[in-house]
Formats: C-alpha cells, sequence, structure tokens
C-alpha cells in the first residue's frame, strides 16, 4: 500500500504546483471571453494529467526513500543484509528484470513496498519489523511478491491509470465551473470568481470519486502480484506471509492517521471497501489456496 500511497501523494502535490504555477502566470489558454474553448481545454488537461502522472512516477523512487526513511542498501553491513540482497537478485533473475536498489526502512510494522519508473530500475525496500518479525521463508514471499509488482509493471500501470483521470478531473472540473458560473451565476462577460470557486471543489470532489478507479485497479494488481510471488517462491509461503501480516493487523503498532501506510490492513465493510488499495487478506488468502501454483519451489 505504501506504493501507492507514495505515488498518489506525489501525484497530487504536481497538480496542484502546475494548477497554481498556471493561475499565477494567468497561462489558461483554454479560458476566452465567449467561454471555454472545449479543444485546448482537452489538450491541456491531457498534457497536465498524464503529465502529471508520469512526472510523479519518474520521482517515485526519491520521494519513497524520503517519506519512510528508507536506506539503501550499498554494502550489506551484516548478514541478514546480505541475504536480503541476494535473495532479492536471485528473485529478480528468475523474473527477468533488472537488479533493483534493496532498502530497508525504520518501521517496526511487518511492511514493504517496491516502485520506480520501469521494472529493470525499480526499488524494492522493506521494514526492520518485517526482518524481525517473519521468518526468512516468509519475508522471501514477501519480496517475491514486490518483485512480481515491478515485473509486472505495475507502478507504469498505475501510472497511465491515474493520468487518464486525472485528464478527465481537470476536464469535467472546468466545465463544471463553466456551467456554474454562467448558469447559476448569469456571468455573461469573461469568469467571475464563482468559475475559479467551483472548479476548485469540483477538482477536490471529483479526484475523490475518481480515486475509487485507480484503488479498484491496485487491488486487482495486488492478485496478480499474490500470483506472481506463488510463482516464485511456491503458494504455500506466500499463504504463509498473508497469515502473518493478518495476525500483525491485530497487534497495535501503528496509530489510526498512519495505518494506512501499512502492506495490509483491516477488513473494510460497506463505502470504505472502495477506498482500500489491497483486497482482504482472507480473500487473497482463499484466492491462493484455490489456485494451481506448487506449494514450494
Amino acid at each position: 500500500m505504501r506504493r501507492v500511497i507514495y505515488f498518489l501523494f506525489t501525484n497530487i502535490a504536481i497538480l496542484i504546483v502546475l494548477s497554481t504555477a498556471m493561475r499565477v502566470l494567468g497561462v489558461e489558454p483554454y479560458l476566452n471571453a465567449h467561454g471555454l474553448n472545449y479543444q485546448s481545454l482537452l489538450i491541456f488537461a491531457l498534457v497536465f494529467g498524464m503529465g502529471g502522472s508520469f512526472i510523479s512516477l519518474a520521482l517515485s523512487k526519491w520521494t519513497a526513500k524520503r517519506i519512510s526513511g528508507a536506506q539503501v542498501i550499498k554494502k550489506p553491513a551484516n548478514e541478514t543484509e546480505g541475504w536480503l540482497v541476494r535473495t532479492v537478485s536471485e528473485l529478480a533473475a528468475e523474473a527477468k528484470i533488472g537488479m533493483p536498489e534493496v532498502a530497508i526502512f525504520p518501521s517496526d510494522d511487518p511492511n514493504a513496498f517496491a516502485t520506480g519508473m520501469s521494472r529493470n530500475k525499480s526499488l524494492v525496500a522493506v521494514s526492520s519489523g518485517l526482518l524481525r518479525r517473519m521468518d526468512r521463508e516468509k519475508v522471501k514471499a514477501v519480496l517475491a511478491h514486490e518483485v512480481a509488482h515491478a515485473a509486472n509493471g505495475d507502478m507504469i500501470t498505475l501510472a497511465l491509470i491515474q493520468g487518464v483521470v486525472n485528464t478527465f478531473v481537470l476536464f469535467l472540473s472546468r466545465v463544471i465551473g463553466h456551467t456554474v458560473d454562467r448558469v447559476v451565476f448569469k456571468n455573461e462577460r469573461g469568469h467571475g470568481p464563482a468559475f475559479w470557486v467551483t472548479t476548485i471543489v469540483a477538482e477536490m470532489v471529483l479526484a475523490i470519486l475518481a480515486s475509487i478507479i485507480v484503488f479498484y485497479f491496485s487491488r486487482k494488481r495486488e492478485y496478480r502480484a499474490d500470483s506472481g510471488a506463488s510463482a516464485l517462491v511456491g503458494k504455500k509461503p506466500m499463504i504463509g506471509a498473508l497469515e502473518a501480516l493478518k495476525a500483525s493487523i491485530r497487534q497495535p503498532h501503528l496509530p489510526d492517521k498512519l495505518a494506512a501506510f501499512g502492506i495490509s490492513g483491516t477488513k473494510r465493510r460497506g463505502l470504505a471497501a472502495l477506498f482500500a488499495t489491497h483486497p482482504d487478506l482472507d480473500d487473497r488468502i482463499e484466492a491462493l489456496k484455490r489456485s494451481d501454483y506448487p506449494d514450494y519451489k
């Protein structure tokens, strides 16, 4: 889940900066005295929507390191770090991707994430708590899951989805702002404060609703990463790792406001389930039990 949160955080920050810069500089080519130039607006939304998404993807490794405090292992300082680097190297070779950077970040929670702009230039990071709380078979399964994310190109897929979502949010929010300004406030010349206020509010609301789409695809990619890990190490170790994560949820590790950054979370119901980046652990475990992957490799 850290991977998704970091990506969305950077993506939203870039969009805010770009939109603010455009307004400060007065560069709004889709606005004119007669209303909106829809062709120019679509180009603007496409450039900034897709551009913001891919800029955030390019910065994802740097952002993840800074936010999590992850330290890349450049030269193993102990046996555990040496084993970690060797294991990731073996998994990456089997998955036929370039060797990822390997890092450890300080956290008592058993967590891990993968990020990066391409499958051959990724970052795989694990928490210090994961290394302490799980045996090596389970840790290897978690590493295989993160390597599978990189091999599947999940961050690129997420960038494309987020870019399309951004485009629609930017386009529709301005159409809504224009409509309110003209129809409700009867502003027939230029665009008044109602346009800007409505546009900003619409952007926020549409961005929240659009995130449901991003989170839906994120949940689907988790099942695929579980399958990829099972192909690399067998389904029994992956099931064991998920069972260990499930047990850790019942232990008080992180405060509520930080719980969203974990690799797994408590079961969500109703509308809250739409905003979950990961499927329920029980569902993931059952999916693996029903799969045809070998128990061990």
